[in-house]
């Protein structure tokens, strides 16, 4: 009856070190985060009251129709104008995702907007199951209201669930049973792309967060799943689905200082080399070629072009760079070049 007004109590204790006691109307002791048992007699009030003698102040809180009793130490001021606050904040923590439409109350749960108990509400109000998931990140030039459409017929069951982010954005949270036809979730995203390909004709960028134990770390998997849509277009990866865990190294170097960035790039370039690197020609070479897995082969015929040309720039990037990309070591400096260069 009032475990969504525990949850809000325990939010605004982490958020802000209060222990609030919480008491049923009739003076029942229900809670307290802390762990806490009230050592003082709840008394007849209106509105803020304090004991001074017991140095505590009392407020209630209205939820569902019955005024709750809560209690916090101290009887100053300071605590005074804490019990108008506080029961605002619980009243507001506790009713303000009650009635969201659920395509809002997904999106705000992704976004990182909503608390832990939101989420466990959300949870409870739409019969979650605990089972592992993750988020995917869809982009295309579809508008995301027919982009919905489409999503949702990929939905294994009833918690599976597409939602629009922004005007072409949508995220799709999918849940995995141990019994799932999917081995991980790029292969679950190489289907839908594909699907959406071949059966409605619409193409797609998809970035795959990781999959998390609990449903109240879904927010984490949709940051790396937009994070990995964000650097693909960065970085002009090929191919429509792309993980996380691709850019790692990337999102590594993107929260150093910039200054530090330019540093780095400042020790690993000299004199031609900055030049090459305005090179579209040869720093797609270069990189097809590490896509490639450094074969020399593959990459030719990939590019349509002839071996010998190949080599002639791969020669010359040994001998401005002086990184010889057939050697593994120096294949990653120039990867990480390539990626210091960008995000500078």
């Amino acid at each position: 009856m009032y475990s969504d007004l525990k949850k809000s109590i325990q939010t605004v204790y982490q958020r802000t070190g209060i222990d609030v006691f919480l008491f049923s109307p009739e003076g029942k002791f229900l809670f307290s985060p802390a762990g806490e048992h009230p050592f003082f007699e709840v008394k007849p009030f209106t509105g803020v009251a304090q004991d001074d003698g017991a140095g505590v102040t009392f407020f209630n809180v209205l939820h569902k129709g019955a005024e709750y009793i809560c209690a916090i130490r101290g009887a100053g001021e300071v605590e005074r104008n804490y019990g108008v606050f506080l029961s605002d904040a619980v009243e507001n923590a506790a009713g303000k995702t009650l009635n969201l439409p659920r395509s809002e109350f997904i999106k705000r749960i992704l976004l990182g907007e909503c608390s832990v108990a939101d989420v466990q509400t959300y949870a409870i109000k739409y019969s979650v199951p605990e089972q592992p998931c993750f988020a995917l990140a869809v982009s295309s030039e579809t508008k995301s209201g027919e982009m919905l459409s489409f999503l949702s017929q990929y939905a294994g069951d009833d918690a599976d669930t597409a939602v629009a982010v922004t005007g072409k954005d949508c995220a799709f949270i999918k849940f995995m049973s141990e019994d799932s036809e999917y081995q991980s979730a790029t292969d679950f995203a190489g289907f839908l792309a594909r699907s959406l390909l071949e059966e409605v004709g619409v193409k797609v960028r998809i970035g795959v967060g990781g999959t998390v134990r609990h449903f109240e770390e879904i927010a984490d998997s949709y940051r790396q799943a937009n994070a990995a849509l964000r650097m693909s277009a960065i970085f002009n990866s090929k191919g429509e689905v792309h993980t996380y865990r691709e850019y790692i190294l990337v999102k590594m170097l993107e929260d150093l200082p910039e200054s530090k960035l330019a540093e780095y790039l400042s020790i690993l370039l000299e004199g031609e080399a900055k030049e090459l690197l305005k090179d579209e020609d040869m720093v797609n070479t270069a990189e097809e070629f590490l896509e490639n897995n450094l074969n020399v082969s593959e990459t030719s015929r990939n590019l349509y072009m002839h071996r010998n040309t190949l080599m002639y720039r791969l020669d010359k990037i040994e001998r401005i760079m002086g990184l010889n990309l057939r050697n593994f070591s120096d294949a990653v400096t120039f990867r990480v070049i390539t990626i210091l260069s960008k995000l500078t």
